[in-house]
């Protein structure tokens, strides 16, 4: 039975609105609580003075009755032991008294102000995780929405397929009859028949185009769903973790020392009346019995109990199928592996650091509390001192020394210190473990999703996956002069005679994050190498895009700081420098939604072009913010990393007094993109896409395939070709195989080759025991070196420079500390690469081509580009297949 939109939307709608209910309903449970106990304390504190008046008043009534008795003490003749058993009970009562007014009202007055203290504390922190939460809550609707709009889109594509292939079958019928005529009358379709047959061939061509278009579509609402999936699983796992750990461990916070120090009031109170006289013993045994009954366990149960809707967990969120789509789970498509893969691996990765961290805490945080318990209980021990056996009363003065004062001040300082000092603990062990949560609810459903991939993958052959990639493959764009500068110049004028919306180097940069790095830890934070930022800068300059292909996963640093590098040398940049101070004047606010309206404001005086760009780009800043929990960079670290690079400081200001302002504006702009920048229909320009797809084969024309397939065929051809004399070679680093196949050795071991399995691999002998030598770990001897063409063909049929490392040759011509250096450095990327072994035993989309014979290029392929000549790069990119170890072709 087929459930209603109307309901299905009811439900998306009220069951947030539930969720508010009860986290508002939270908080007040918390604050009634403190509210409660505070009143309890006034209450005890208040009956402590009024228990001293009447003592203090019944010791001067005993004072009076035994100086009468005293004055009768002859004519009373035995009353001696009477009279000292008065003045021992006076003093016992005056002493309680004095304890009662004094020292146990001020502390029941102190626990009463530390109790609200803490319930303040902690309702403030209940408020923040409550934010979270409904911020986690947020992005889920976010993503349904994305979800429900790329699924639409897909579901038209699909629409316009199927009318696409109707009209060719249509048009395939009526060629039929024109067949026959030409049999029977051929003077009279002699013209008829070429305009038939470009017909059929024109809807031929738009039923491919419409065939690229619903892939492309699908592929999106592939991503979305997967996305919408994770986030789903996320907020259910955050929700859980809040209601299950964090609503409790609030409640704990709330109790924090509260029962230890009452319970220490309340002895010492018991402590004195058990000394002052017998006659109280009924009243001691009932207060007794009120310390036993402290239970903090016992209290968070019935609090639980008393308010139960409050603090019940609501029900798990569950998919919403969009437009009859019948996919509830993540999809690990061929396409999607290189992503996905990775993805998992860096969460297990960032889990397994995550809970070494959240541990530690934990660990801070118990022995904290241990501490502040220590100080709460520490806290006037000596009271019961006052009621020693002695027959003066001078030892009762004494207690209120005014060093014991000062000491109590101190006491009290380092209890508020600590106080602090645990809440923050807190804070940061219910955030670790609200992370560790929802990590590891996304890396378990990317396991699922991998395990169903693999036993899926095994049923498709590796020809039908390299045609796909074949057709999916996409040459650069051939190079172009531009008479505006792109680095360090004029964006505005560049984009008026490029005719680039958003200028190249901007959209391929973000859509190469989009696709390999946007759970990257610390992109953007991490630098990337110099002599790499370079060549794709250049690449870039001369109006090629390098990142089509030939860069990997391992360049996303590089490419961030192409991305940053461009921005920070804009001449000139993009905000002005009076706009840069109003701007920097509006961020003073506080709230970030108080920021928004101004800023907004000051911005639009910024020219059309200008605000496409920057819409574009915080628009993909705010998509990349809400992966933190995988790479580690919230909008405030963004901020950081963005603010001197759009927002220079102008001449004449201090830079470190106005950084914090500059963070504040940019995070403001991450956080809330679509209410400061104008919206598409009022500014028409190209829009950030959160789930972009690889270029199709679509975007190309017929010439870019033939030649992708031309292209292929001498690399398959000289894939066979290997040096067949065994060389010696001397190892200039220490390497350790990763599989039973490759060799181990050490620097300065003599190998022995016997021949060239691929560009990256010679198969060899070392010790006796035959497997695989890396090229980039030895030297080979003067004169035996691959030639390195210093130029190749690139796609459109002219020489460009061809980016490939120079010979190892020059790598050993090193300095000896650098290489001393090398084998540690080496030794961590080793292990860094370790896990990414689980993608090697399936070609993927970034396997090696087989090596060309002599070590040449081949004309009309991009080689790409190479790594700089620090170290010798990890060959962790070559997948063998079979016994023989042999590379297969792509």
């Amino acid at each position: 039975m087929a459930v209603s939109p109307l309901l299905v939307a009811a439900q998306a709608l009220c069951f947030p609105a539930e969720i508010r209910w009860q986290l508002g309903e939270q908080l007040r449970c918390l604050e009634l609580q403190g509210e409660l106990r505070r009143e309890l304390l006034q209450e005890l504190a208040e009956f402590a003075r009024r228990r001293a008046e009447v003592e203090l008043e019944y010791s001067r009534g005993l004072d009076k009755l035994a100086e009468r008795l005293a004055s009768r003490g002859g004519r009373l003749g035995s009353g001696g032991r009477e009279l000292q058993s008065f003045r021992w009970q006076s003093r016992d009562s005056a002493a309680l008294g004095e304890l009662l007014g004094g020292s146990l009202a001020q502390r029941l007055s102190r626990i009463g102000e530390d109790v609200g203290r803490i319930t303040k504390k902690s309702k403030d922190l209940g408020e923040q995780l409550q934010e979270d939460l409904l911020e986690v809550v947020s992005e889920l609707q976010a993503a349904r929405k994305t979800y429900q709009v790329y699924r639409a889109e897909s579901a038209s594509a699909e629409l316009k397929l199927r009318e696409a292939e109707r009209q060719e079958e249509k048009r395939v019928g009526r060629s039929a009859p024109t067949t026959t005529a030409t049999i029977t009358g051929p003077t009279s379709t002699t013209e008829a028949g070429p305009l038939r047959k470009s017909s059929v061939k024109k809807g031929g061509r738009l039923v491919e185009k419409r065939q690229a278009k619903f892939l492309e579509h699908r592929l999106k609402c592939t991503k979305a769903r997967n996305e919408y999936l994770l986030s789903l699983a996320s907020v259910n796992a955050a929700v859980s973790n809040y209601y299950l750990r964090d609503a409790l461990d609030l409640i704990d916070c709330c109790d924090t020392g509260f029962h230890l120090a009452l319970g220490q009031a309340l002895r010492s109170f018991t402590a004195a009346e058990s000394r002052s006289q017998a006659s109280h013993m009924q009243g001691l045994g009932s207060l007794e019995e009120a310390l036993e009954a402290l239970d903090p366990p016992g209290d968070k149960t019935k609090v639980l109990e008393v308010h139960a809707a409050a603090f019940c967990p609501p029900l798990r969120f569950d998919f919403q199928p969009h437009e009859g789509d019948e996919v509830a789970e993540i999809q690990l498509e061929l396409e999607l592996q290189d992503e996905i893969v990775p993805r998992a691996q860096n969460i297990r990765s960032r889990l397994d650091r995550q809970t070494i961290e959240t541990e530690e805490v934990n660990k801070t945080l118990k022995a904290t509390l241990q501490a502040l318990l220590e100080l709460v209980a520490s806290d006037d021990r000596d009271v019961p001192d006052s009621f020693q056996a002695s027959p003066s009363t001078e030892s009762l003065k004494s207690t209120g020394s005014d060093s014991g004062g000062r000491q109590a001040g101190r006491k009290r300082g380092q209890q508020q210190e600590t106080e602090i000092f645990y809440i923050t603990k807190l804070q940061e062990y219910l955030s670790g473990r609200s992370i560790l949560a929802k990590l590891q609810a996304k890396h378990e459903k990317l396991q699922e999703a991998i395990g169903r991939g693999n036993k899926e993958q095994q049923e498709t052959s590796w020809t039908q996956y390299s045609q796909r990639k074949l057709q999916k493959s996409r040459h650069p764009r051939p190079s172009s002069q531009y008479n505006q500068r792109l680095f360090g110049g004029d964006m505005e004028k560049f984009i008026q005679s490029s005719g680039q919306p958003v200028p190249l180097v901007v959209e391929s940069c973000v859509r190469f994050i989009n696709l390999n790095g946007l759970q990257h830890e610390g992109i953007f934070r991490v630098s990337g190498a110099q002599p790499r930022i370079t060549e794709i800068r250049d690449a870039f300059e001369r109006g090629e895009d390098p990142l089509v292909e030939g860069c990997t996963a391992h360049d996303l640093d590089s490419v961030a700081g192409v991305l940053k590098l461009y921005f920070r040398s804009l001449t000139p940049p993009l905000f002005p420098e009076d706009l840069v101070m109003e701007l920097l004047a509006s961020a003073e606010t506080e709230a970030v939604a108080e920021r928004v309206q101004p800023v907004g404001s000051l911005l639009a005086r910024l020219s059309g072009p200008v605000l496409v760009v920057l819409r574009y780009l915080f628009t993909f800043l705010n998509h990349l913010a809400q992966y933190s929990d995988e790479n580690m960079m919230d909008p405030y670290n963004l901020a950081v990393c963005f603010g001197p690079t759009l927002l220079p400081v102008p001449s004449g200001q201090d830079p470190v007094a106005l950084q914090g302002r500059v963070n504040q504006l940019v995070q403001t702009l991450i956080l809330q993109p679509e209410q400061v920048f104008p919206a598409p229909a009022t500014l028409p320009g190209p829009v950030y896409e959160k789930c972009m797809a690889p270029p199709a084969a679509g975007c190309l024309g017929d010439t870019h395939l033939d030649s992708l397939s031309v292209g292929a065929e001498p690399e398959l051809e000289g894939a066979t070709s290997a040096q067949e004399d065994d060389l010696e070679a001397v190892a200039c680093f220490g390497y350790t195989g990763r599989t039973a196949q490759e060799l181990s050795f050490q620097r300065g071991d003599v190998l022995r080759l016997h021949t060239r399995a691929s560009s990256d691999w010679w198969r060899g002998e070392h010790g006796g025991i035959c497997g695989l030598i890396p090229h980039k770990y030895i030297t080979l001897p003067e004169g035996l070196e691959p030639s390195t063409p210093s130029e190749t063909m690139g796609p459109t049929g002219h020489r460009r420079p061809c980016l490939v490392p120079p010979s190892l040759e020059r790598h050993v011509e090193v300095d000896k500390a650098v290489t001393q250096n090398m084998d540690s450095v080496f030794k961590e990327l080793l292990g860094k690469a370790t896990m990414r072994q689980a993608t090697a035993t399936s070609p993927g989309p970034h396997s090696p081509k087989p090596p060309v014979s002599g070590g040449g290029s081949v004309p009309g392929r991009s080689k790409g580009f190479a790594r700089g000549p620090v170290g010798p790069a990890f060959p962790s990119t070559l997948h063998l297949q079979g016994p023989d170890l042999a590379p297969k072709p792509h």
